[in-house]
């Protein structure tokens, strides 16, 4: 297997191999192939073989933007999960707080 297995050093340069044709498949987030129309989804790994993927977000500590923390509210706000919804999130209910 090892002389068949082309590694990328990420999930977008994966993806970028199948979509060219320089890899007859790939693994990747389904998010990501969803974004490719060039790719093909074949199959799925069950969801209870691994753990949850998860993308949190924060505003820093030192963050100096005066923007970062409105941001942040429209990313937790309810006008914000159609919005990932249409890209293939799944948007959790509880966010977790910092304060």
């Amino acid at each position: 297997m090892k002389d068949k297995i082309a590694q990328a050093d990420n999930v977008r340069a994966a993806l970028l191999l199948v979509s060219r044709g320089e890899a007859p498949l790939g693994i990747v987030y389904a998010t990501d192939a969803a974004a490719d129309r060039q790719v093909k989804v074949v199959a799925t790994f069950p969801e209870d073989l691994h753990p949850p993927i998860v993308y949190p977000v924060a505003v820093t500590k030192d963050s100096a933007n005066p923007d970062a923390q409105a941001f942040l509210t429209y990313l937790r706000s309810p006008a914000a999960r159609p919005v990932f919804e249409k890209q293939g999130f799944t948007v959790l209910n509880k966010a977790a707080s910092s304060s």
